[in-house]
């Protein structure tokens, strides 16, 4: 597998976790807000919102590792 695959892979892996992780804090901050949980109190709704942050910057640095590949290649 070349590296540009494994960074596209990784990218919309990260992007996916991330998406999945803002759902289940909006999720868990209804759910709290109803009196419920649904992690059972293991995360707050705002760490998962962090960790969610975290792993969207890493997309931006692929993204923009990429955009400088490719401005140096058509230069």
């Amino acid at each position: 597998m070349d590296m540009e695959r494994f960074e596209s892979l990784a990218s919309r892996l990260f992007f996916a976790g991330a998406f999945v992780l803002l759902a289940l804090a909006v999720v868990e901050r209804i759910a709290r807000w109803s009196g419920y949980t649904v992690l059972r109190g293991t995360y707050d709704p705002g760490r998962l919102f962090e960790f969610a942050a975290i792993l969207l910057m890493f997309v931006v640095v692929v993204l923009l590792r990429q955009i400088r590949q490719q401005l140096r290649t058509r230069a």
